[in-house]
């Protein structure tokens, strides 16, 4: 028998990291039951929808949790979202009005990530209200609401800022309008 009487509790960060671990890792597992294919289907569409009102590209990402390499350099939730917008290239818009409207469903993180242009003209108190109110929605787990009123949000600052051409001739549809679903622990 050893005598463990000398050896050091684990520090707390220790546990507080394995336990985001293993909610990123369950997190992951689920995408597919809080987000079903049908939903995705129409999330879709009204992304498709709401380009043709504005000159902007707006994308949805889910994820349901972070990588490993970001949770063991707890890397924050933002910065994820930022990756996401340059790797689904959100910031090569022609006129620099993407929006990237992104999920993390393992801490019922949203982030709103706006190109240049976009984020001129909109205050980022309008991004955190935007993303307040999609959170109200989450918590009731009522996540085709929230990213429908999200999209809803966004498309009303484009239409606003970058409205569609009054000859009704919107720009090509530069990115893909379906929502990604990443799974983040498999990279």
């Amino acid at each position: 028998m050893t005598d463990n009487s000398n050896t050091p509790p684990a520090p707390p960060g220790l546990w507080r990291r394995l336990a985001r671990l293993l909610r990123h890792r369950w997190a992951d597992g689920g995408l597919q039951r809080a987000l079903p294919a049908d939903m995705l289907e129409r999330l879709g569409a009204r992304v498709a929808a709401s380009e043709r009102r504005h000159t902007g590209q707006v994308r949805i990402c889910i994820e349901g949790g972070l990588p490993l390499s970001y949770l063991w350099r707890a890397a924050s939730v933002r910065e994820r979202a930022v990756t996401q917008f340059g790797k689904l290239r959100v910031w090569d818009t022609e006129h620099n009005n993407g929006v990237l409207i992104y999920l993390l469903l393992a801490e019922r993180a949203i982030e709103i990530v706006a190109d240049r242009a976009l984020a001129r003209a909109v205050p980022r108190e309008a991004w955190r209200a935007m993303a307040e109110h999609m959170a109200e929605a989450f918590r009731a787990g009522r996540y085709e609401d929230g990213l429908t009123q999200a999209l809803a949000e966004v498309s009303a600052l484009l239409v606003e800022h970058f409205p569609a051409s009054a000859d009704g001739g919107a720009p090509g549809n530069e990115l893909p309008d379906t929502p990604v679903l990443a799974r983040g622990w498999q990279r």
